[in-house]
Formats: structure tokens, C-alpha cells, sequence
């Protein structure tokens, strides 16, 4: 399989990165099966893996654990997440020094290593100063518990200002951002893909398939039309076909799916290169929960689109679209009701 260079630090990976999520009670709760696919993919040729605390309660960082034991750790690419609720405390969660620090050992200890290639903020807070959760990253560094960090579907705004406070304060910086990013989803295409690309980032888009809409079952007239995992469960505001974005997302992947009809590949396939093929993302994560998802899922890696195709795409969903706001991942609080009347 092809490897990048990661930003501009140096690192190779694969142009597929493994995700995590669904191993563990939010989808595959059989942890030899898990492992297998982990495995699976190794033998592939990814050497990029992604997970997050927050996945099944620290299940899927254990499994991503166990099956790096035994001499497979060093030549992985190890990335996991932090940010996300652990607890009923609420300063079990967040972008705090003191919240960083010590989830930081409990990743450690749950994936069996001594050290994070990446470590990444799972989202943006602004309610809190860069310079905390810089501060706290860049002592991680220096200990040798982290390698680099990274951020995950922040606002474009926010990677500005954390790239200047890291270069003003003499910090870590960022040299990754996660975002989401699919034929449905196009919305980073704006501005946060310019932005990562201005700074040398390294891009690694999570859900090329738009959480299985892309999967070829979102079919128009198709039977029992809903999310199969728990993790998906919860996002009602995607899924809900009652919604008029969410008619429009179906629409929109039912023409897909009849754009890769004619062009003689999967929809999964179509999407994956989509996102894969972009010249501003260096991995897409994959998600598979099964052994037939992964190997479903391995052959966008050879897969290139031609102009043609593109155009296509471009007619269904437009560059820099999300059909479905939710799709973004994050929700501005200054757009909430609070912020823009006053009392």
C-alpha cells in the first residue's frame, strides 16, 4: 500500500489509516475477532491506526492493546483521542492540563505502550485558553510520552489560532486535524483543508463513508433504513428520515451509488478514493466491524478517479457542501440561541 508523508513531520504512513470505533461494545464486542481484523490490516500493508478513549469506554484503545502485543507495536503508527467524557465528574473530560495529564497514563496503560505517536484533541473547546491544553501537550512531548499532537474537527478559526500560539509561546503545534470529509460532507473543502495545507499539516479524515450512508445499503425504496451500531444510534439528527437534510442525503447517495454502478466499482470504493485521492488529505480512516467491511473497504487504496467521475460527484453534492450541517461534528456555540439575543 502507498505511504505519505505526515505533514511535515517526517513520518510515513499508509493512505489508509485503521479506525478503531467499532471495536469493542460499540460495535464488535468479540475481541478475538477484533483482533483479527487489526491483524488483517497490518498484513495489508496499513501501518496507521486511530482510536480514541472515549471508544466504548477505553474498550477499543485495550483491543488495539492486545493486538499490538508480541512485536507489532514498533512498526505501528499509534493514534488515539482524548477529550470526550470518561466519567460522571465533569473534570473527567475536556482539554484541561489537569484532565490531560492524567487521562494521558490511562491511554498508555489501556493500549499497553509507553508511548502516543499522535495524541489528539477530540474536539474543539473555547471555553478554555490554547495555551492550557498546548502547555500540557508540549510537557507530554518532552517526556517522551507523546510524539506529536494533533486536533480533530476544529473550526478553521481555531487551527489559526492554535498554530499562532503554538509559534508565539514556543509550544507543540498541531501537525495534524481530523476532520470529516465525504462525498455527502464537503464542507472542509472551504476553508479547513486551505488552512491545514497552509501550515503543513497532515489530514486524516474520519468517515469517508458519512457514518454509512456510503456503504451502498442508503438506497431509496431499500427496507429498514437506520444505523446498525450503538455508536450511530445516538446521532438521531443524522439519521433521522423524517428530516428534510436527511431526504436530501438519501437522494444524494442514491445517485452516487448509480454513478458507481455505471463505473463498474462499489459505492464504498467510490467514496473511500474519494476522500483518499483529495491532494490536501493524507490518510482517510476506515472503520470496519467486520472482516468482510475491511476487506470490502481495502481496494479504494488502488483506486484512482478520473475527471470525468469527479465531475459527476460535483454535480450531486457540491465542493465545499454538507448536505446535512450535523455532518460537520461540531456545533458553534456562538450560533446557539444564547449567544445572539440578548436577555
Amino acid at each position: 500500500m502507498e505511504h505519505r508523508q505526515l505533514g511535515t513531520t517526517g513520518v510515513s504512513v499508509s493512505k489508509l489509516c485503521l479506525g478503531a470505533m467499532m471495536f469493542g461494545d460499540w460495535g464488535n464486542r468479540d475481541h478475538d475477532d477484533s483482533i483479527r481484523i487489526i491483524h488483517r490490516a497490518l498484513d495489508a500493508g496499513i501501518n496507521f491506526i486511530d482510536t480514541a478513549d472515549i471508544y466504548s469506554g477505553g474498550e477499543s484503545e485495550v483491543i488495539v492493546g492486545k493486538a499490538l502485543a508480541g512485536g507489532r507495536r514498533d512498526d505501528v503508527v499509534l493514534a488515539t483521542k482524548f477529550w470526550g467524557p470518561m466519567g460522571e465528574d465533569p473534570n473527567r473530560r475536556g482539554v484541561s492540563r489537569r484532565w490531560i495529564v492524567q487521562e494521558v497514563e490511562a491511554s498508555l496503560r489501556r493500549l499497553g505502550t509507553d508511548w502516543i505517536d499522535l495524541y489528539q484533541v477530540h474536539r474543539y473547546e473555547p471555553g478554555v485558553e490554547i495555551e492550557e491544553t498546548l502547555g500540557a501537550l508540549t510537557d507530554l512531548v518532552q517526556q517522551g510520552k507523546v510524539r506529536y499532537v494533533g486536533s480533530s474537527t476544529f473550526p478553521p478559526s481555531a487551527i489559526v489560532a492554535a498554530q499562532w500560539t503554538a509559534r508565539e509561546q514556543r509550544l507543540q503545534r498541531y501537525r495534524t486535524e481530523q476532520p470529516p470529509y465525504s462525498m455527502l460532507a464537503r464542507g472542509i473543502e472551504a476553508d479547513v483543508l486551505p488552512t491545514c495545507a497552509r501550515y503543513g499539516m497532515g489530514v486524516i479524515p474520519w468517515s469517508p463513508l458519512s457514518g454509512g450512508w456510503l456503504s451502498g445499503r442508503w438506497r431509496k425504496g431499500a427496507d429498514g433504513l437506520a444505523p446498525t451500531s450503538a455508536a450511530r444510534q445516538r446521532l438521531v439528527d443524522r439519521y433521522d428520515l423524517s428530516l428534510p437534510v436527511n431526504q436530501r442525503k438519501l437522494d444524494a447517495a442514491d445517485a452516487l451509488g448509480r454513478v458507481a454502478d455505471e463505473a463498474g466499482i462499489s459505492l464504498i470504493e467510490l467514496a473511500i478514493a474519494f476522500v483518499v485521492n483529495h491532494p490536501a488529505v493524507t490518510a482517510a480512516i476506515i472503520g470496519p466491524r467486520t472482516m468482510e467491511q475491511l476487506d470490502g473497504q481495502l481496494p479504494a487504496a488502488d483506486l484512482t478517479l478520473d475527471a470525468a467521475l469527479l465531475d459527476r460527484i460535483d454535480e450531486i453534492v457540491p465542493p465545499g457542501v454538507n448536505i446535512n450541517p450535523a455532518d460537520g461534528g461540531w456545533a458553534n456555540p456562538a450560533l446557539e440561541p444564547a449567544a445572539r439575543r440578548r436577555g
